[in-house]
């Protein structure tokens, strides 16, 4: 069997994975303050032989933790971030740690500790049947804000690379994601301040400038591609009422399927902005936070996970689990229902069984994942690791990050990330034909990072 050494090594090491994992569960942080986070990832893989750097691409938060030589060079992609307000104990109903405190509610804690197992498992198997290849885990910071990974590509920690293996904890068992390009900025507007009543004439409103900006903006909307996508939230708008706001700022996403038509959006987005400042008489700073790739699933490796992870068997829920998914389950009674029925399963399944068939789905999230597959063939898997009815950044998957369903999920998708990566490694045919298909995609393309050299990686 191609894979026991790797499995059983994961297995052997089950609970120090799954030790990593609560610790980080248990002191969530937030994007590019995960210092405890990264500290435990990148001394645990010391421990197991990888030499490791942190603050790889000048993000104080980032890991490079490497092992072997010669090529396939394979980087698997950790995450360690939380999110802010999705705090919760270990409990089936809504009781947070800390009142509107982190909390792994996207299950990141089990995100990059199952990239961790990984390529401990492949390491020791490598080493056994003396196997040549170069594995990487990458400690990748601030998923949630969507620019970890890309200031990681734009200081070139992913060059060299020959393919990247991405996961994430989820609902189902499946391969592939699809996701849209973005750009975030924030818009800052300053006017001059009078009392609203008394002599407005003498007021130039910042606000004014922000709500035309924003109404603008959705007269747009009737004439880009229907793909696009444009969101935004105004986080300062003054004050009080009776004083003409100086200040005020509004925060833009633009989202599209290609990183060209994200720019040609947002430079129409900019225009509007700089007319609302002429119009009100204010004046207009343009703030770029970040942006990403848009997903690019190789299909060539694709269809190779998806044979993997048909083939790991997963494991049973004890019945205390199932219970504890059961009551989460209780509180999205019509979305557990809806989802039983996209993934046609029985009207009394708690959790997911099975994988899903491998199909491209169109989508409309994004993830900084894109960056990486833009540089280098990629491969993207997810695990059941929380109740069928949790919705995505909710305090139900928080529970379950820290509860032992997450772990069986997290532990499963160690061992089929394993076993995928110990297929290129002893079938170089596969990368070859996967790389081919990633340069027919690129098109002589060349990634280049959304974000501007201005912009520094910021707490």
């Amino acid at each position: 069997m191609v894979d026991s050494i790797a499995l059983v090594t994961i297995e052997k090491q089950r609970r120090e994975l799954e030790n990593l994992s609560y610790k980080i569960w248990e002191n969530p942080e937030g994007p590019y303050k995960e210092y405890m986070a990264s500290k435990l990832s990148a001394d645990f893989l010391r421990e197991n032989g990888f030499d490791v750097e942190i603050g790889v691409a000048g993000v104080p938060t980032a890991i490079k933790a490497y092992w072997g030589k010669g090529h396939p060079i394979i980087g698997f992609l950790g995450e360690y971030d939380a999110l802010p307000g999705l705090s919760q104990k270990v409990k089936s109903e809504m009781e947070p740690i800390e009142p509107n405190g982190y909390g792994h509610g996207c299950g990141h804690n089990l995100l990059g500790v199952a990239c961790i197992g990984a390529v401990l498992g492949m390491k020791a198997e490598m080493i056994e049947k003396n196997l040549e290849g170069t594995i990487i885990y990458y400690g990748c910071p601030a998923e949630e804000l969507l620019t970890g990974k890309a200031f990681m590509a734009r200081g070139k920690a992913f060059d060299g690379i020959d393919m990247s293996v991405a996961y994430h904890p989820g609902r189902v068992n499946s391969v592939g994601f699809t996701g849209i390009s973005l750009m975030s900025s924030k818009f800052h507007f300053k006017g001059k301040t009078a009392h609203a009543s008394g002599d407005p004439y003498n007021g130039r409103s910042a606000l004014d400038a922000v709500e035309l900006t924003n109404i603008g903006a959705n007269y747009l909307r009737e004439h880009v591609r229907t793909e696009v996508r444009i969101h935004y939230a105004t986080i300062d708008g003054g004050k009080v009422p009776n004083v003409v706001p100086d200040k005020a700022c509004v925060w833009y996403y633009v989202r599209a399927p290609k990183p060209d038509m994200v720019r040609e959006v947002y430079i129409r987005l900019l225009d509007i902005a700089k007319g609302a400042a002429l119009m009100t008489g204010t004046t207009f700073i343009e703030e770029p936070l970040g942006g990403c790739y848009n997903s690019l699933n190789n299909e060539v490796l694709s269809k190779v996970m998806y044979d993997t992870i048909v083939e790991v068997p997963q494991e049973e829920l004890t019945k205390e689990e199932k219970d504890f998914a059961d009551k989460l389950n209780n509180y999205n009674k019509i979305l557990t229902q809806s989802n039983r029925k996209e993934y046609n399963m029985s009207d009394d399944c708690i959790t997911f069984k099975g994988v899903l068939p491998m199909k491209q789905s169109s989508g409309y999230g994004s993830s900084d994942i894109g960056d990486v597959q833009h540089i280098a063939p990629g491969v993207f898997l997810r695990t059941a690791c929380y109740n069928i009815g949790a919705t995505d950044h909710s305090w139900q998957v928080t529970a379950c990050s820290g509860h032992s369903i997450g772990q069986k999920g997290m532990i499963y998708a160690s061992k089929v990330m394993a076993k995928f990566g110990l297929k290129i490694i002893m079938d170089l045919s596969i990368y070859e034909q996967a790389k081919r298909e990633f340069d027919n995609a690129m098109n002589g393309e060349k990634y280049t990072c959304l974000i501007p050299e201005s912009v520094k990686v910021s707490n």
